[in-house]
């Protein structure tokens, strides 16, 4: 998950830039990046990080997409009640939304069944004035993403915000980290027109990104943003990591349209499309426009066979 390791990257760089971002009225001297030993299941290291400073916890989720399993609002809960359980301190959860998506799961702000109730705080990054977030180098890279009624604009001002950055090593990652979140947003072209690879090639985390996409064809393919401006150099090993991006997202919009075509759908029925290549997900993605219920979708997988 690019995106999401990127925001962690980016906090975990600049903690005490994100609790003044979202508790501006704790006082605090040092914030710590808290190493949790919880087991792993359900926690998602690539979108989790936590801050702890006094006797608080500030647990942040960024999330491209609203859509998990288990479910959003069942891992909050699952977390408070772990993290308090180990820490007994006050915890303060926020789930951060990169992507603007049409879909009501982006509202949810609480878990809710019966008498249990547990809220914790969402955020929507495109309902974010742009301001505080230019004001602060270490939330420039999320700045593209915010309440804007001229992106491109508002992308190149973020832009001369990061040359101002008197650090070169700090600029060099703000850079970097800018250039990747633009691309949920921005066409290759501008991006790299905006920021030039030579300038982020003795940064710390885009030689991260070339080793993972050297190994691996970096999962994600590092998003179609920037596959003509950062990663030049990474053509190769990013092609199969661009496949399984492009997999994913057919995937939830198809998973999507079928919640409305059909209702809930079965977390067993769910893996079965999951595993479906791409030829088969733009096939079901033609055939769903004839289903009336969870059995036709049911019947077509079944065919497959």
């Amino acid at each position: 998950m690019a995106y999401d390791n990127t925001c962690k990257y980016i906090a975990s760089q600049n903690p005490a830039s994100f609790v003044r971002w979202l508790l501006p009225n704790e006082e605090f001297t040092t914030v710590e990046i808290l190493k949790t030993e919880l087991p792993a299941e359900p926690i998602r290291a690539d979108s989790l990080i936590l801050l702890r400073f006094g006797n608080t916890i500030l647990h942040l989720e960024f999330e491209k997409l609203p859509y998990s399993d288990p479910p959003i609002p069942e891992r909050m809960l699952n977390y408070w009640v772990r993290l308090y359980g180990k820490y007994r301190c006050r915890i303060e959860q926020v789930v951060i939304y990169l992507q603007r998506i049409d879909s009501p799961l982006v509202f949810l702000d609480r878990f809710q069944v019966g008498n249990t109730v547990h809220p914790y705080r969402v955020i929507r990054l495109w309902e974010e004035d742009p301001a505080s977030f230019l004001a602060e180098p270490a939330l420039l890279p999320l700045a593209p993403l915010t309440r804007s009624n001229a992106p491109r604009e508002l992308l190149a001002q973020v832009a001369a915000e990061v040359e101002l950055i008197q650090d070169p090593a700090q600029r060099r990652e703000i850079l970097v980290c800018t250039a990747v979140m633009a691309g949920l947003l921005h066409k290759p072209n501008l991006i790299s027109q905006l920021f030039r690879e030579d300038n982020m090639q003795e940064s710390l985390f885009y030689q991260q990104i070339v080793e993972k996409g050297e190994q691996r064809g970096e999962q994600r393919g590092l998003q179609r943003g920037l596959q003509q401006g950062l990663q030049q150099g990474l053509q190769q090993g990013l092609q199969q990591g661009l496949q399984q991006g492009q997999k994913q997202q057919a995937f939830f919009q198809i998973l999507r349209q079928l919640m409305r075509r059909v209702g809930e759908i079965a977390p067993s029925t769910e893996e079965r499309i999951r595993a479906l290549s791409l030829s088969q997900l733009e096939n079901l993605a033609e055939a769903l426009l004839d289903f009336s219920s969870p059995a036709d979708l049911t019947a077509w997988l079944d065919n497959l066979n």
